[in-house]
């Protein structure tokens, strides 16, 4: 092996490298019935055993083995990422360095060898790409990374994070999550929680930046922003999302509120400088590189709108009390000037982009929106760290939040296109000596948006590399992969369509074509990847179809007979064929091609038997998923779901608890656990397993000894009843707009013993400030106000008059008591639901009882005004049919209610108003006989006669009579 000319292994002793890839002198040429993977990694188990002895000397010479092949792996990883993320192309072709002589000069050979490397990458039926260029490199890096040597406990920890890194890498190189990488990656970062405490401060901020990626791309968010905020701490990092004045329109001429991250990195002061002095030197948009030369930064596009300016122009002054408003914002941030902040160091510029990429909006009122994601990208862009690959980044989390407004959504595009044709163009050169590409590439040259760079103007390859892994930028293919799914959401469906064909992406060519409506084409192309017609390619079983419609006619019946051997990414085309086709079958298949590892297969049998309601293979499909990737949140609720209508309380119970363990912040989670502990309490009442009191049971002694009787208290009845409250109140509080989780709420308070009066107030009130101005009164619970009420006077004295008056003059909250429950319960009643009542009797009368109770009986006397008249509002009740009867009966005891309350209360003496201290109603006498004769004239042709006519009547004489 010529290392001297290569480069990769110039760091690695000869002796071991000859060994690890060499046969007698020639380089390494797998045995096709042993994977390439697994040989590479049983010779180096081998070299590694052989010099392991209890020598001195051996041990050493064991420990500088794993050193060199240590070293290998992390060279190997460098270039593969170098030259398949973020350039410049390698200078020499990695097949020709690790394959043998007789591989790599046959074309065929080499591409059968790298596709059975693609299909050894493959992990738990999830593929990775399969034009993959250099991927001998990562497969490399990738076994000897995972040696059982290197998870020993004494090798050092830069080995155990070398491997944490590759698996990353692997488990992004994926399809999708694969559960057996996750747990591998995890279960190695829990063993190196101990080794952070022994980094210095700048190693531990790198490591917690790297892991809070990690916590990202597996969707642990709330992680992820805990590791942020230690590494924030770690670098003495500031920073703020606030609001400053400024103007976003050109048109705009008073200032506005526009949103700012303010920043300063530790020792900024000295960053600012040099950066400064570079700017003067070389340009506003070029830096230094390491060996001193000017280099130009990507392509940044401008906008060019009509409207908007190219960046927000704030206004100078700073605010007057920023410390007032702002109490969490060190002076340091709150004197910095907007549009002239300090220089960020690089790992600082990298935290602000993690913060961006960790946000999450499931729900449009929590976290971050999209409009608040942008300034930390903006921040990065403007005055932020000027490293190539960092800069990249941020411009690529700018284009993806652009990619929703109207206005700026063109640049966004061009913006992407223009990354993407910065990284083919850094790559494509590795790509283009390459003779073992398939012919879709072959001697091409991809076109692009912008001219080529000239070598004086990139970065190195160092530089690009630096931060790689905490930025984990995406491959070539998924940037473009990107590109064709923003083409598709503008409805350019010939553009995506042609660039997922030339990346040879066959499903979702098929997703492309049905989610527009031509299911027939998207099933014919994903069947031509499984299938084949029994009389065609019977000479040439290993051909590869074309997927060109216009050049095979080949129907969809006639694709029959299943490939052999299936592609790498099989499962997922099966899993495609099942969506398309709304066939159980097509699941299976893709479980059974995965060796039953394929959890996706399973979730979507398990949601084809939900939308069928098959419950009870709804229930075992989810279940098998979840046996493979114990960690998929959605699927644990949508096995809590099915287990809800399975009436399998206990059941699910637990897949909502677990569903919590994985994202704590999801209220649906949280509301339908609560829905199932309140049914399972139900449930346990009925059966009679819990109970009231204490039970006495015999305990034995020993023979000699009298039976003792022991009291054991019972559990709790109300034990799930508690925790379904608890459940319900954390769901209010991450979801607060959901009126239905206020609403369960409330209904599950009142099941307590005692109930949680606060607790109820609040829910009832939140419920009118959401549904109030759709429902009215309906949606006040009446029946639970009125046992509001029914305690407040039970358990509160009625204040003097003295006192009644006096808090009625200050304009105070007329409550007996101005704190807790009496205070929010009478604000309650007062301000929120008086308002709204229309025809509801009974909430007047409840408003009457409590300004009775509270002595305001002018208002109690209103109150009952009201209620009668909403009483005669009601249609139909004079007609003395049978049907009429029961809103008869209503008039009159609304009508003697009134009367009564003329009776009583008229005399008494106004609480407040111009009138105060005089008569309530002076003419209560006249007023209660007109409401009488008022009711008797309206049904006396159709109630003459009755009860309830004959009790009026008498009513009106005594009145007169008096």
């Amino acid at each position: 092996m010529d290392a001297s000319k290569k480069g990769l292994f110039d760091i690695v002793d000869a002796q071991t490298a000859k060994f690890l890839l060499t046969t007698n002198g020639a380089t390494f040429t797998p045995r096709p019935q042993e994977p390439w993977m697994r040989q590479i990694e049983s010779r180096a188990e081998a070299l590694i055993e052989s010099s392991q002895s209890d020598n001195q000397e051996d041990t050493a010479k064991a420990q500088n083995l794993l050193e060199n092949f240590y070293q290998v792996a992390v060279t190997a990883l460098d270039a593969f990422l170098q030259s398949n993320v973020t350039g410049p192309p390698l200078p020499w072709k990695s097949a020709k360095l690790i394959l043998s002589q007789e591989i790599c000069e046959n074309t065929s050979e080499l591409r059968r060898t790298r596709q059975h490397l693609i299909q050894e990458l493959g992990v738990d039926g999830e593929a990775v790409y399969k034009l993959i260029p250099n991927v001998e490199l990562f497969a490399l890096a990738k076994c000897l990374l995972n040696l059982p040597s290197f998870a020993k406990p004494d090798v050092p920890p830069r080995y155990r994070w070398a491997r944490v890194t590759v698996n990353f890498w692997h488990q992004k190189l994926l399809g999708d999550t694969a559960a057996s990488l996750q747990e591998s990656i995890y279960r190695d970062l829990d063993a190196l929680e101990d080794d952070l405490d022994h980094q210095n401060s700048e190693e531990r901020a790198r490591r917690l930046v790297q892991r809070a990626t990690i916590h990202t791309q597996h969707g642990f968010d709330q992680k992820a922003r805990e590791d942020l905020a230690r590494a924030t701490r770690e670098t003495g990092f500031e920073f703020k999302l606030t609001g400053r004045l400024g103007k976003r329109t050109k048109f705009q001429e008073k200032d506005l509120s526009q949103l700012v991250v303010l920043a300063k990195s530790a020792d900024s002061a000295k960053v600012d400088s040099t950066d400064r002095t570079e700017k003067m030197v070389h340009g506003p948009d070029k830096y230094t590189d390491g060996d001193g030369s000017a280099v130009s930064k990507p392509q940044n596009l401008d906008l060019d709108d009509d409207t908007l300016l190219e960046s927000i122009t704030f206004t100078r002054s700073i605010p007057e009390t920023s410390e007032g408003k702002e109490p969490d914002m060190s002076p340091s941030l709150a004197a910095l000037d907007p549009s002239n902040q300090p220089v960020l160091k690089p790992l600082d510029s990298i935290i602000l982009l993690a913060y961006a990429s960790s946000i999450t909006n499931t729900s449009p009122a929590d976290g971050l929106t999209r409009e608040e994601t942008l300034p930390y990208a903006l921040r990065v862009l403007q005055d932020g760290s000027s490293n190539w690959q960092i800069y990249t980044q941020a411009l690529l989390v700018r284009s993806r939040t652009e990619g929703y407004n109207s206005r700026t959504i063109e640049r966004s595009v061009l913006q992407l296109q223009a990354l993407v044709d910065q990284v083919i163009v850094e790559t494509t050169q590795t790509i283009a000596n390459d003779q073992s590409k398939p012919s879709v590439e072959e001697n091409s040259t991809p076109s692009t948006f912008l001219p080529k760079p000239k070598p004086s103007e990139s970065a190195s390859a160092s530089e690009r590399l630096s931060y790689l892994h905490q930025l984990a930028s995406p491959p070539r293919w998924d940037l473009e992969a990107e590109l064709a799914a923003r083409w598709v959401s503008l409805g350019s469906l010939r553009t995506a369509l042609e660039i997922y064909e030339r990346l040879q992406m066959w499903a979702e060519v098929a997703l492309c074509w049905a989610a527009n409506d031509r299911e027939d084409r998207a099933r014919r192309i994903i069947r031509r990847q499984l299938y084949r017609a029994p009389t065609r390619y019977e000479d040439s079983p290993e051909a590869e179809p074309s997927i060109d419609d216009n050049n095979d006619d080949t129907s969809i019946d006639e694709l029959t007979i299943e490939l052999d051997p299936l592609p790498p990414n099989a499962p997922r085309l099966f899993c495609i064929l099942g969506d398309l086709e709304k066939s159980a079958t097509a699941y299976e298949r893709a479980w059974e091609v995965s060796n039953y590892r394929y959890a996706r297969a399973q979730r979507s049998l398990g949601k084809h038997h939900f939308t069928r309601g098959n419950l009870k293979p709804a229930d075992e499909a989810y279940s098998k998923s979840l046996k493979v990737n114990a960690l998929n949140h959605a699927t644990w609720f949508s096995l809590g779901c099915v287990r809800l209508q399975l009436e399998d309380w206990r059941g699910a119970v637990d897949a909502f608890g677990r569903a919590i363990q994985i994202e704590e912040t999801d209220a649906e989670s949280w509301s339908n656990m609560a829905a199932a502990l309140v049914q399972l309490s139900s449930d346990t009442s009925v059966n009679g397993t819990v109970g009231d009191g204490e039970k006495t049971e015999e305990v034995d002694g020993d023979d000699n000894e009298d039976i003792t009787m022991v009291n054991v208290p019972r559990p709790d009845p109300q034990k799930h009843v508690r925790d379904a409250f608890t459940a319900l109140k954390r769901a209010a509080a991450l979801k607060r707009d959901s009126y239905r989780i206020w609403q369960n709420l409330l209904n599950v308070s009142v099941k307590l013993s005692p109930p949680p009066y606060t607790d109820i107030i609040i829910a009832q009130t939140r419920l009118i400030d959401l549904r109030s101005k759709t429902e009215g009164e309906g949606c006040i619970d009446i029946e639970v106000m009125e046992g509001l009420v029914a305690h407040l006077i039970a358990t509160t004295p009625s204040p003097p008059p003295a006192a009644a008056e006096a808090s009625a003059n200050s304009e105070e909250e007329t409550t007996p008591s101005k704190t807790g429950f009496n205070r929010i319960l009478t604000s309650l009643i007062f301000h929120k639901i008086t308002p709204l009542i229309t025809s509801s009797r009974r909430l007047w009368l409840l408003t009457a009882k409590l300004s009775l109770h509270l002595q305001k009986p002018l208002a109690a006397l209103q109150a009952y005004e009201k209620a009668w008249r909403v009483t005669l509002n009601a249609p139909g009740w004079e007609s003395g049919t049978k049907e009429a009867e029961r809103l008869w009966m209503e008039v009159v005891e609304a009508t003697g209610e009134l009367v009564d309350a003329y009776e009583n209360l008229g005399e008494r003496g106004r609480e407040w108003g111009m009138g105060e201290g005089e008569m309530v109603a002076r003419d209560w006498r006249f007023k209660a006989r007109a409401s009488l004769r008022s009711v008797l004239g309206r049904g006396k042709e159709g109630w003459e006669g009755s009860g309830g006519f004959e009790a009026l009547e008498r009513k009106l004489r005594e009145l007169k009579s008096g």
